[in-house]
């Protein structure tokens, strides 16, 4: 132990890390708002626990002095994914960006682990401006499917149990687990067409109900109450026949009333 402050040591990384989340999932909502569909399903970050870092600079024989550039994922993004043609979209796009060096990638889906681990890893270099000044530090960027983070979890939960070494009984289950979720993935990416519209369909859905919901309130705090209560009864009855034409047409019709009582002069 050389009696570094860790405290001191790790900040840098965890400024990262939330930066790094908040850059990914605003990517996911600007994508979401051109396209209708985003690749990404959600983002969650984590910098390295102390005793990790220490197993791991024991494991691979890094000196203290060196762990800022002998470990790689100290600071760690996971970008969650819904089908896998979406994972190599989402490296493209994170290759092509200026605010951070990339470093390399390790394409663990094509050449996955004897393990039956399936990841797509970005090793890249950010830069961190904190309140004593500039410094630069490695992260990873872990990109998944839902299912392959299933079985990562599990398989991280299992190796600390085991000190990283499984019994061969659990890593034979292990490995066939990691081929049946593989195989949930190449199923769901069969049917991405329907899946997708399904999902378009019910986020537009939601939307219109929003939209009516909200306008109606509009027209209650503008004091047409009478108005008001007539679109709320046509909601009821629209929304009861699951008639989303209806709504649509309701909706439009409740935007011309308030767009109406604001020419008018009806704050």
């Amino acid at each position: 132990m050389d009696g570094r402050d860790w405290n001191f040591f790790l900040q840098p990384y965890e400024q990262a890390v939330e930066e790094l989340k908040v850059k990914f999932k605003t990517m996911r909502s600007e994508l979401k708002m051109r396209e209708a569909y985003a690749p990404i399903e959600f983002v969650t970050g984590r910098v390295k626990r102390i005793s990790s870092i220490l197993d791991k600079a024991k494991r691979l024989s890094i000196p203290m002095d060196q762990l800022d550039s002998g470990i790689e994922d100290i600071a760690g993004i996971r970008i969650m994914c819904q089908f896998v043609d979406d994972i190599h979209r989402v490296a493209e796009l994170i290759r092509t960006r200026k605010d951070f060096t990339f470093v390399y990638e390790k394409d663990y889906i094509t050449n996955f682990k004897e393990s039956g681990y399936r990841s797509y890893h970005i090793i890249v270099q950010y830069p961190v401006q904190t309140a004593l000044g500039y410094t630069e530090v490695l992260a990873e960027i872990q990109i998944r499917t839902l299912a392959m983070n299933f079985w990562a979890t599990i398989e991280h939960s299992l190796n600390y149990k085991f000190k990283e070494s499984l019994p061969d009984d659990v890593r034979l289950r292990l490995k066939k687990a990691a081929e049946a979720a593989y195989a949930l993935d190449r199923e769901m990416a069969s049917i991405r067409r329907e899946i997708l519209d399904a999902q378009i369909n019910f986020e537009e859905e939601a939307s219109v109900v929003a939209t009516i919901l909200n306008g109606i309130h509009e027209l209650y705090a503008r004091h047409l109450v009478r108005h008001a209560a007539q679109y709320q009864q046509r909601f009821n009855e629209l929304y009861a026949a699951s008639d989303y034409l209806g709504l649509w047409q309701l909706a439009a019709t409740i935007q011309e009333e308030i767009a109406k009582a604001k020419q008018s002069g009806n704050k």
